[in-house]
């Protein structure tokens, strides 16, 4: 059987003091999130590509579990891999060790660099201004270990990149008790498998995600929503039907009896004439909140973040709220 070389460039790193480590990648591969990262917080993370052997993650993480650090750990996986010259790896450890490898039958442009706390990896690239960029990235970027990472993916594919193109895009992180209700270490996994543009579509899949999934301090105080940035919101959750989903609280009244597509002016669940976010306002976000299940963060906090975020958000409708919300919490640090 023919097996397909994916063209990848990939970054793996460590915050310490969150201790978070993870895997950020793209290629020109479908799916590159089911092959190349591999992580664990007890142990650290593994990026295998190339010619992936995938044996590379779950050996390399129970040799880390055993005490050996990341370099000692390359040597042994390429010493014992026949093929280990079509292979590439970057392994950084939960112990802050940083490693890796790049075989001499890798397609070029290939190569690895490793810096504090992280080390990046490519093969079939356009130039070595890819890794390049990806450093300076990742040194350069303010916000957690996330942000950082998704920023290396954009400046690599700004200065080079696949020579292939663009297909896949995953961002993997993990710390202890990062996960689901703290029930696990899996504290941010998103994958987009086929995409024509699959980094931006990786950040924006984050976005929502990190509002949804991932806790933040909260604020010392809130901004209430006010002058153009309250009326916008407001057209926005209008537009979204939210007023017609608050009617007495029960989320299935309907304010259009007419049928118009207007809400009117009398009803209950109409917008605050006077254009302050008023109590009508609020239920209306309440129904934004609860029906994308942004319960993590309280009313006030979405408010706040609204009012905050609204001038750098991107987009139109629901995807601006979103992003909003996002850059508005991004003050404040995670749980």
């Amino acid at each position: 059987m023919t097996r397909t070389r994916p063209s990848t460039f990939s970054i793996v790193a460590r915050d310490p003091e969150t201790e978070a480590v993870g895997v950020a990648v793209q290629s020109k591969f479908v799916s590159v999130g089911s092959v190349v990262p591999f992580a664990a917080a007890d142990a650290g993370a593994i990026a295998t590509q190339s010619f992936a052997n995938v044996a590379y993650g779950p050996d390399g993480l129970d040799l880390l579990r055993a005490g050996k650090s990341a370099e000692a750990i390359v040597a042994e996986l390429t010493d014992d891999d026949p093929e280990s010259a079509s292979r590439q790896v970057g392994v950084v450890g939960s112990d802050g060790s940083v490693a890796a490898f790049t075989g001499a039958e890798c397609f070029e442009f290939a190569d690895d660099s490793q810096g504090e706390n992280y080390t990046v990896q490519g093969n079939i690239l356009e130039n070595r201004e890819t890794l390049e960029a990806m450093e300076a990235a990742f040194e350069e970027t303010e916000g957690g270990l996330p942000e950082r990472l998704i920023a290396a993916l954009h400046a690599g594919n700004d200065a080079g990149g696949d020579k292939r193109g663009e297909q896949s895009a995953a961002l993997y992180v993990v710390k202890p008790e990062g996960g689901y209700d703290g029930k696990n270490d899996r504290w941010i996994d998103v994958r987009v498998d086929d995409h024509e543009t699959p980094i931006e579509e990786l950040e924006r899949v984050f976005k929502i995600y990190d509002v949804t999934l991932l806790e933040r301090e909260e604020p010392d105080e809130c901004r209430e929503l006010s002058g153009e940035t309250a009326a916008a919101v407001r057209e926005t959750l209008a537009d979204l039907g939210m007023y017609d989903e608050t009617q007495d609280g029960s989320g299935h009244g309907a304010t259009d009896d007419d049928g118009d597509g207007e809400i009117a002016p009398d009803s209950p669940n109409a917008p605050d004439a006077s254009g302050a976010f008023g109590e009508s306002d609020r239920d209306a976000l309440e129904a934004f909140r609860g029906m994308n299940n942004f319960e993590n963060h309280d009313l006030a906090v979405l408010e706040d973040a609204l009012a905050r975020g609204w001038d750098d958000a991107k987009g139109s409708g629901e995807e601006r709220l979103v992003d909003a919300i996002w850059h508005g919490l991004s003050r404040l640090d995670r749980k």
